[in-house]
């Protein structure tokens, strides 16, 4: 039996939906606008792209949105004061720096400038550090996606083997903290490259995330029989039946997994569509503390 398609474009747009009438709620009783400032330094194709879908996602919820672009060749002092400015100013809820930044900035440098109650991107270590001991904080927003798009399925994560594959600072890491937080109570094995046999270890799993940023990491034989798999990865890979002459897709081979899972996201419109979403959902919930 197929695998079914944890359809991440109809969890997001459910999710905005409920975020919309919060930010209505908060503006009619408090007079406060949830606002969302974005910086983008250079021209990066992806970047530029990306920026543009959150301002989109920002005005379609209610939000203001401020997108403040800098050239590649700014000095990393004046970005360290465009933060600072933004830090300051009340309007302002959420700040997020978009990455990568062009080489020749500390990119710890300019995270940890970012105010940890304006860190909507849930990346600086006031953030992280509170993450790992269970405090209330923002949480890095694709893991807390993976966990809403898990949720969903129906599975009961409490008691159930999760494998995560990659250990980025983004994605892998947060999302092995999450799974294993007393309110979600998986038993979690975290491989990366140093792991020798990764199928030995998911074939034994529940829940896989695969986020190696490689295509095929996972496949179908590695998989224990109806196992939920959670692919982050997004590649291009040749494709010369395409128009654009390559293909998108993720690090889990979908024909082989969509087989064996019992629950699989698709790539595209799998995670990606949950991580602006929860960048919607933590600019709310600081301008909800805010005004408080």
């Amino acid at each position: 039996m197929a695998a079914e398609l944890i359809d991440g474009k109809k969890l997001a747009a459910e999710t905005r939906a409920q975020i919309a009438a919060a930010v209505a709620a908060l503006k009619a009783e408090k007079g406060v606008t949830p606002g969302l400032a974005v910086i983008l330094v250079g021209d990066n194709p992806a970047s530029v792209s990306y920026v543009t879908a959150k301002e989109k996602a920002c005005v379609a919820a209610g939000m203001n949105s401020r997108e403040i672009r800098l050239g590649a060749d700014v000095a990393e002092s004046d970005l360290l004061a465009e933060i600072a400015r933004l830090n300051a100013d009340p309007a302002i809820h959420g700040i997020l720096v978009q990455l990568p930044l062009p080489k020749g900035f500390d990119e710890k440098k300019v995270i940890d400038a970012i105010a940890p109650e304006k860190d909507v991107d849930g990346f600086t270590p006031v953030n992280v550090g509170k993450m790992l001991i269970g405090e209330e904080c923002f949480l890095p927003c694709t893991p807390h996606g993976i966990i809403k798009l898990i949720e969903v399925t129906g599975m009961k994560l409490a008691g159930k083997h999760a494998v995560v594959i990659g250990r980025s600072n983004i994605v892998g890491k947060p999302v092995a903290a999450l799974l294993s937080r007393k309110s979600v109570n998986a038993t979690v094995t975290l491989c990366h490259t140093g792991t020798p046999d990764v199928g030995a270890f998911t074939r034994q799993a529940d829940v896989v995330v695969v986020a190696a940023g490689r295509p095929n990491t996972l496949t179908g034989d590695m998989l224990k029989p109806g196992a939920v798999v959670i692919d982050v990865g997004v590649n291009r890979v040749p494709d010369a039946t395409n128009p654009k002459g390559y293909r998108l897709c993720g690090d889990a081979d979908f024909a082989s997994c969509s087989i064996v899972a019992s629950a699989i996201t698709p790539v595209p419109g799998g995670v990606g569509p949950m991580t602006i979403t929860m960048l919607l959902w933590n600019t709310l919930e600081a301008a909800r503390r805010a005004a408080k």
